[in-house]
C-alpha cells in the first residue's frame, strides 16, 4: 500500500512541475547559407554580347533540345540555381513586338502564385541596353525576370529559377544575393558591336 501511494504522489508530483512551464513549439528552421564574397569575372564567348559575373557561378550553354547555339545558363551550383539567357537576333519589326509580348507573357504566367509584380525600365544608353526588369513576390517558380534589346539587332531574356519548391521565406537570403550579381551583369551588359 506505500509503494501504491509512493507512486502516485511522485506521478502527482511530476505532473505538477511538468505544468508548470510555458511550452510553446519552436517554428521551423533552415540550413545556415554561407554566402561568398562578392567577385566578377567576364564573359566575352562566341555569342554576340558580354556581361560579368560571379566568380563562384560559372556560364554553360543551354543543353535542353530545343535550345538556340547562344543560350547560356549563369549556374549557380551552391544555390541550386541558374539564370536562364535566352539570345534572339532580330530579323524583323514584327518579330522584335513578338519578343517583347512574349517577355511580358511569360512574366504574367506568374500571377497564379505572386502576391505582387514590379517592374523597372532599363536605360543604358551609351551602351544601347534597353529593356524591363521583372521582380515577382511571393512563391512565384522564377522570382526574377529581364530583357535587354538595342532596339535593331539584338535581344536576350533572362530568367532566375532555383531547382527547389517555391518558398520565398526559405530562399529570399539567396535571392537577395543573387539580385545584386543580376544588377550587374545588366550594368555591365554589353552588345558585341558596342565594344
Amino acid at each position: 500500500m506505500r509503494r501504491a501511494l509512493f507512486y502516485a504522489l511522485s506521478i502527482f508530483g511530476f505532473l505538477v512541475t511538468a505544468c508548470g512551464n510555458d511550452y510553446s513549439p519552436k517554428p521551423r528552421g533552415y540550413f545556415k547559407i554561407d554566402l561568398p564574397d562578392k567577385k566578377y569575372q567576364s564573359y566575352n564567348g562566341e555569342c554576340p554580347f558580354e556581361f560579368d559575373y560571379p566568380v563562384y557561378a560559372s556560364v554553360v550553354t543551354d543543353s535542353a533540345r530545343d535550345a538556340k547555339p547562344c543560350w547560356k545558363d549563369v549556374v549557380y551550383t551552391g544555390f541550386n540555381g541558374r539564370i536562364h539567357l535566352s539570345y534572339q537576333p532580330i530579323r524583323s519589326k514584327a518579330q522584335f513586338n513578338e519578343l517583347i509580348e512574349d517577355a511580358h507573357t511569360f512574366v504574367f504566367k506568374h500571377t497564379v502564385k505572386a502576391t505582387a509584380i514590379d517592374e523597372s525600365i532599363i536605360s543604358i544608353p551609351e551602351k544601347k541596353v534597353y529593356g524591363i526588369y521583372y521582380t515577382i513576390d511571393g512563391n512565384a517558380a522564377s522570382p526574377v525576370q529581364f530583357f535587354l534589346t538595342d532596339s535593331s539587332k539584338n535581344y536576350i531574356r533572362g530568367a532566375l529559377y532555383f531547382n527547389e519548391q517555391p518558398r520565398l521565406d526559405s530562399i529570399q537570403p539567396v535571392l537577395d544575393f543573387v539580385k545584386k550579381d543580376i544588377d550587374v551583369m545588366i550594368r555591365s551588359f554589353r552588345w558585341a558591336d558596342q565594344i
